[in-house]
C-alpha cells in the first residue's frame, strides 16, 4: 500500500461552528476530529491553519456550498473569502470542494443513528467535514490521483 499520499484537513466552515476532519496518511479514510468555534472568520482561519500544521497536512479542503443547479450564492462568496484568508496564512495548498447535500446526508445519518438535540448540534459540522473529505478522497482515487 502506498502511504505517500499524506494527510488532508477538511473544513466545513460555519459562522458559529466549523467542523474539521482529517484522513489517514494513505488517503483512504476520513475521520472527524471535532469542531471549533473561535468566533470570527480571522480567528477561525488561524485555527484551521494551526490544526493543519500540527497534523502535518499536505492539503486543506474547504467545503464550497453550491445550489442544486451548480450555481453559487452568497454563502459561496463567504467561503471564497474564508478560503483566501486561509491561503494567505500558510503555504499549504487549499482547495475548494463542492459540498452539495453533505449537511443533509449528515442529518439523515444522525437521525438514523438516533442522535438528536444538543448532541446532534455538536456533531453535525464534524460529520459534514468528514463526508466532504471522504467524497474528495474517493474522487481522487477514482481519477487515479495519489
Amino acid at each position: 500500500m502506498d502511504l505517500s499520499h499524506g494527510k488532508y484537513l477538511a473544513v466545513d466552515y460555519g459562522d458559529k461552528r466549523t467542523g474539521l476532519a482529517d484522513c489517514d496518511p494513505s488517503g483512504m479514510i476520513a475521520s472527524g476530529i471535532g469542531t471549533i468555534s473561535e468566533g470570527g472568520m480571522t480567528k477561525t482561519a488561524e485555527r484551521v491553519v494551526s490544526e493543519a500544521k500540527s497534523r502535518s497536512c499536505k492539503k486543506i479542503i474547504i467545503g464550497l456550498p453550491k445550489n442544486m443547479d451548480g450555481s453559487e450564492g452568497e454563502r459561496a462568496d463567504t467561503i471564497r473569502i474564508f478560503s483566501d484568508m486561509v491561503k494567505s496564512m500558510c503555504d499549504i495548498p487549499v482547495e475548494l470542494y463542492d459540498e452539495r447535500m453533505t449537511t443533509m446526508v449528515a442529518y439523515r445519518f444522525l437521525t438514523e443513528s438516533g442522535t438528536f438535540g444538543k448532541k446532534r448540534k455538536g456533531v453535525v459540522d464534524t460529520l459534514s467535514a468528514e463526508i466532504i473529505l471522504q467524497n474528495y478522497l474517493d474522487r481522487e482515487r477514482s481519477l487515479g490521483y495519489k
